[in-house]
């Protein structure tokens, strides 16, 4: 309970602790985002449920995993492994491992958010503001730390993996595998055994970082697109003021947890993506559907005849993958980006195809250059990628010649018109 201060009996909450956060949300800080302050949040939201660090068991099964996942992966790809130290980690150390790429990838969006306040807002209303058309940008960047926070905290006890959602989130080389949510994942499912899903979240994890590794320009380009995208972040005022008199029409302001709820409320600031983002949006979900195809392609093919239980978790994680969680909506909102390909399905068709009708290096030379891979048209009919003369941009000296530089790192050679 706490004193009233206006009087009529205490208050059936902590108005301190309520006013204490508040404050903490608009302290001073640099940039157009409270970064600080969502990492904080995203700490203590993780913390909410167990995060056990994990034992010197769990460590040592990690490590033997992503041994045993790059000796089956060996013989599917020429692409050299891409693993180079091999971590259990809890929660808490996936925020740590990940908290600079996330840094890069919200930024532009709170940016553009926060310009908007200087740049759209009517003239007389900029000089009615005065000083605080500064404050409102603080305002905006706390509201924006906030909702992160909450995201990632949440998204930290949903992923199984440093490359589970696709994007290059950790160091390169570094491969880290949240043994508490592997577990957990593993009770979800009928006759399967922890030690199953350690091994398949391994083989994903150690076909990710090959991948990653063996096409020098992947990263980098996948960085990109999604910076492009938050980068064309366009903000309606009116929208956003309509949106937020709605969710305060029906707000009781003596309810702390319905004032903390509105402030985490990505929806808030909802935005129709622009045309520059659209494009943007279609580039990156054709590249992370390339990705997560080729992974499930090539685990596919590292056990089969190897492991039974291997059907079933490929379609256990394709449900996953394409149902997504409360985390990935917030994010979907917050920067407008859904993180989760739709094409999964598709790509690893592609892939598999080209396999079966070309071998494993014309599957993977296609990963020679951007301008080599698969479209939107070719993920139509996966079946017919590269099917015939006309559908191959090099000749067979070229294509050779790309190939063995790109599997000896030395792709920095392969121009773009090329």
């Amino acid at each position: 309970m706490s004193q009233n201060p206006f009087g009529g009996g205490d208050l059936p909450f902590d108005l301190s602790a309520l006013f204490a956060q508040v404050q903490s949300m608009f302290q001073d800080f640099e940039g157009p985002i409270n970064w600080p302050a969502a990492t904080d949040l995203a700490r203590k939201t993780a913390a909410q449920t167990p995060d056990p660090t994990p034992t010197a068991g769990q460590s040592s099964a990690v490590s033997d995993a992503l041994r045993l996942a790059d000796l089956w992966i060996d013989g599917t790809t020429s692409f050299p492994s891409g693993v180079q130290t091999a971590q259990a980690w809890s929660k808490a150390d996936w925020l740590v491992n990940t908290f600079d790429v996330w840094h890069g990838l919200i930024t532009p969006v709170a940016a553009s958010s926060v310009n908007t306040v200087s740049t759209q807002m009517p003239e007389e209303l900029r000089q009615a503001a005065g000083p605080m058309v500064g404050f409102l940008g603080k305002a905006i960047g706390a509201m924006l730390a906030q909702q992160a926070g909450q995201g990632l905290g949440t998204l930290a006890g949903e992923v199984l993996a440093g490359s589970d959602i696709g994007i290059p989130l950790c160091a390169p080389g570094r491969a880290g595998i949240l043994t508490g949510s592997v577990k957990a994942f593993a009770e979800g499912l009928e006759g399967v055994t922890e030690a199953d899903v350690l091994l398949y979240v391994a083989l994903r994890e150690a076909a990710h970082q090959r991948l990653f590794a063996g096409v020098p320009w992947l990263r980098s380009h996948v960085i990109d697109t999604v910076t492009a995208y938050a980068q064309g972040v366009e903000v309606d005022l009116s929208a956003i003021q309509r949106n937020v008199e709605e969710k305060l029409s029906g707000l009781n302001p003596m309810d702390p947890a319905a004032m903390q709820s509105l402030i985490g409320d990505a929806s808030l600031f909802a935005m129709e993506p622009s045309a520059a983002q659209k494009a943007a949006q279609e580039r990156l979900e054709i590249v992370l559907a390339l990705v997560e195809g080729w992974v499930d392609e090539i685990v596919t093919e590292a056990t089969a005849g190897r492991m039974p239980a291997a059907a079933q978790m490929q379609e256990a994680f394709r449900r996953r993958r394409a149902e997504g969680g409360p985390a990935e909506q917030t994010f979907a909102t917050l920067i407008g980006l859904e993180l989760r390909p739709r094409r999964l399905r598709d790509a690893s068709t592609l892939w598999g195809s080209l396999r079966a009708r070309q071998g494993a290096e014309a599957r993977d030379g296609v990963w020679m250059s951007p301008a080599l891979l698969p479209t939107s048209a070719d993920l139509d009919d996966p079946l017919g990628f590269r099917e015939g003369a006309d559908s191959v941009a090099l000749s067979d000296e070229e294509f050779d010649a790309g190939l063995q530089a790109l599997l000896e790192g030395d792709s920095g050679n392969t121009t773009d018109e090329e």
